[in-house]
């Protein structure tokens, strides 16, 4: 088979991908895992078998995934399909280019300062800059380097002894912080987590109290991390008030922005991040509600002298990087050395969409979060569980009837949906209570799906009180 062929066979599946939606209903494949397993050839061979057999390798891998394209996908924080950055996404693996130079990636370099220049205003960094990192926890973890070598100069370099320093995070951040305080050598025990109020927000006069309490017991207070939309209920912390701690206390603050960075697009909902231009850094994923492929995610900071010194192992690496492009090497600001071009599917969005465009797309999945909360809020056997500010919507089904408990009932709910293959929507907790969590974030979704979902786990919630098998 000759290229153009190749390439021609691999189009048309692309096209049939996009367009199955009538051909299977199911949002998640029906074989298990031990079905897979057991019946799907995915041997190593000794002796290639050729592109035809590759194409057969793609059709039984395409049949076999989640469908996260369909508008049913509403299970994490991303979904949908892009198409301006799906082509991003082919090209660049295409031209395979690398960004820690310059001179291997000339225009996707351009590209990249660009949209990180650009964000940087949004957030209110006239000066700053930052890199494009492999997720938000990549970029929860350079924040707080970032401000272990504010505080402590040169401990890129000589190293430091994290044991009496601790960090400030919100009780609901993400479970990121934690992989970060490991690799950064704080360790987990010294991630102090601040409570939180009835909405899910870091109590500003607790985080004051417990920074005080860690200088009392001689422990050194490094940063604080803001969450601007936490992962379950989606809330977002007073950047504003912990700000002006940070400040008063000499602390570094970095907001966790990966989830909710989007609101700033809308002049409706960008008050929710009031005070990020306070912040010393800032993490922002593309690849959730902008609903860019993954991976796509920028890491920002108000000093980029700091990320410098913080990547100055570069120094080194005479092969690679000369004075000739020192202001122009993405390399001198990155963790990483070989890095994909994930600029250029966020770009070619940006481009197609617009600030106006991405501005709407905020302002439509608020207003169909509001939908789905109406609906919860309208229907007896439904109940919100938790206040909504960002497009979580937490709640559960609240039949007690039957004396069944609502832990077990949601759970099983949740399990029927994903064994019918009709939605596929996160179980999580709040407190000790069990609660789907449906995230609208999917740019295929519609109120006519909302309202679907929301008949089916009626449908599920009642079956189960009556003690039916699934249907």
């Amino acid at each position: 088979m000759d290229t153009a062929a190749f390439v021609d066979e691999i189009a048309y599946r692309l096209v049939d991908y996009i367009e199955s939606s009538d051909k299977d209903p199911r949002v998640n494949p029906s074989m298990s895992l031990t079905s897979m397993r057991r019946t799907l050839d995915i041997s190593l061979p000794l002796e290639g078998q050729g592109l035809d057999d590759v194409l057969d390798d793609l059709d039984t891998y395409i049949a076999n995934s989640v469908k996260t394209n369909r508008p049913e996908f509403m299970n994490p924080l991303w979904g949908g399909l892009s198409l301006p950055a799906f082509a991003g996404e082919v090209v660049a693996a295409l031209t395979n280019n690398s960004m820690y130079t310059y001179e291997l990636s000339p225009f996707a370099t351009v590209i990249e300062q660009t949209i990180v220049k650009r964000m940087c205003e949004m957030v209110g960094f006239s000066d700053g800059f930052g890199t494009f990192t492999t997720g938000g926890s990549n970029g929860n973890m350079l924040g707080m380097l970032c401000a272990r070598e504010h505080l402590i100069s040169g401990s890129t370099k000589r190293g430091f002894d994290g044991r009496a320093t601790v960090i400030f995070v919100s009780a609901e951040a993400h479970y990121s912080v934690l992989m970060a305080a490991n690799v950064i050598g704080i360790g987990h025990q010294n991630i102090i987590k601040v409570q939180c109020d009835e909405d899910g927000r870091m109590l500003p006069d607790r985080l004051t109290e417990e920074i005080a309490f860690a200088r009392q017991e001689g422990m050194r207070p490094l940063c604080i991390v803001a969450t601007a939309a936490t992962t379950v209920r989606g809330a977002y912390d007073d950047i504003d008030a912990l700000a002006d701690i940070a400040h008063r206390e000499g602390l570094w603050l970095h907001v966790d922005a990966a989830w909710g960075g989007a609101c700033l697009f809308s002049a409706e909902h960008a008050q929710l991040m009031d005070g990020v231009q306070k912040a010393d850094s800032v993490c922002w994923d593309a690849h959730k509600m902008m609903g860019v492929p993954l991976i796509c995610s920028a890491f920002l900071i108000k000093e980029p002298s700091v990320l410098r010194r913080l990547c100055d192992h570069t120094t080194v690496a005479h092969y690679l990087f000369h004075s000739d492009a020192e202001l122009d090497d993405l390399g001198r600001y990155s963790l990483q050395c070989a890095r994909r071009n994930d600029a250029l599917k966020l770009w070619l969005e940006w481009r197609s969409r617009g600030d106006a465009g991405w501005a709407r797309m905020v302002d439509t999945r608020m207003n169909e979060a509001a939908h789905l909360q109406r609906s919860i809020e309208a229907h007896p056997s439904l109940e919100m569980m938790s206040s909504r500010m960002w497009t979580n919507v937490c709640f559960r089904y609240s039949d007690t009837s039957a004396g069944i408990d609502l832990n077990e009932l949601n759970t099983e709910i949740r399990n029927r949906l994903i064994q019918e293959g009709s939605f596929m929507v996160s179980r999580s907790n709040i407190g000790d209570d069990v609660i789907l969590r449906m995230v609208v974030a999917n740019q295929h979704l519609d109120t006519e799906t909302l309202d679907r979902f929301i008949e089916r786990v009626v449908h599920h919630g009642k079956e189960v009180v009556r003690g039916l098998p699934l249907s």
